[in-house]
């Protein structure tokens, strides 16, 4: 007796259900894995002002969030700014490097940041602006390679240090981090879920360190931070 069209359908169907139930479990397990080990291997190095001491860094690196419509700092950004400059203030380093999106001209973060910093007292010469930091990768591979940084005080919500930091390490970048956590932010549980999704898109970055969407020439931090003028 022939087997009909039907009789042959339900194996196959049967085989791509396996197929997408075991690709599922991989990717599952992929996710937890690597979520678990970023925070895991960083945790300790995520301290608040007062809990290390760390002067002689070459710089804090403030990592760039939004920027409304006016162009003011998103209330995430102003309090990466914030902690940021209290620590300058404090002497943990004499040398503030702003990192974020600048790659339109009608959205400008580094200006948006330095702005504030001069504001908020940092003299305009000891403010660095990286305008190519358009990802967490970027910001401290152009850190290392265009600033010449090898020890950092790296500043952004406590959220997003996990990964900073273990892109950090796998940089060859001495870092510890600090969390500007200074208030509750809308939106922040889709962050949350975000950032699990991105630790594993950063963790293959991590393994085959590719460059930077724009690279450049280096730039001392040794002089002054007007030159990053732009």
């Amino acid at each position: 007796m022939k087997k009909t069209k039907k009789q042959y359908k339900h194996p196959i169907l049967r085989s791509i259900f396996r197929f997408i139930i075991i690709i599922g479990i991989i990717a599952l397990l992929l996710l937890t894995t690597v979520n678990i080990w970023m925070i895991a291997s960083t945790s300790d190095r995520i301290m608040s002002d007062g809990e290390f001491s760390f002067s002689d860094a070459d710089c804090i690196i403030i990592l760039g969030a939004g920027v409304r419509d006016d162009g003011s700092p998103s209330h995430m950004l102003e309090d990466r700014l914030l902690t940021g400059i209290d620590l300058y203030d404090k002497g943990y380093s004499d040398t503030v490097l702003m990192s974020g999106d600048h790659g339109r001209v009608e959205y400008d973060e580094v200006n948006t940041m330095k702005a504030f910093a001069i504001d908020d007292g940092v003299p305009v010469d000891r403010i660095f602006m990286d305008h190519a930091g358009f990802s967490t990768y970027d910001s401290i591979y152009r850190a290392r390679e265009i600033f010449g940084a090898d020890k950092v005080i790296i500043v952004t919500q406590k959220y997003h240090l996990y990964r900073a930091l273990a892109i950090a390490d796998s940089l060859g970048v001495e870092a510890i981090g600090v969390p500007a956590d200074l208030r509750q932010y809308y939106g922040q549980s889709m962050r949350e879920v975000r950032e699990v999704a991105a630790r594993v898109k950063d963790f293959f970055y991590i393994i085959f360190k590719p460059e930077p969407v724009y690279l450049g020439d280096e730039i001392s931090l040794e002089g002054s931070g007007e030159v990053t003028n732009g």
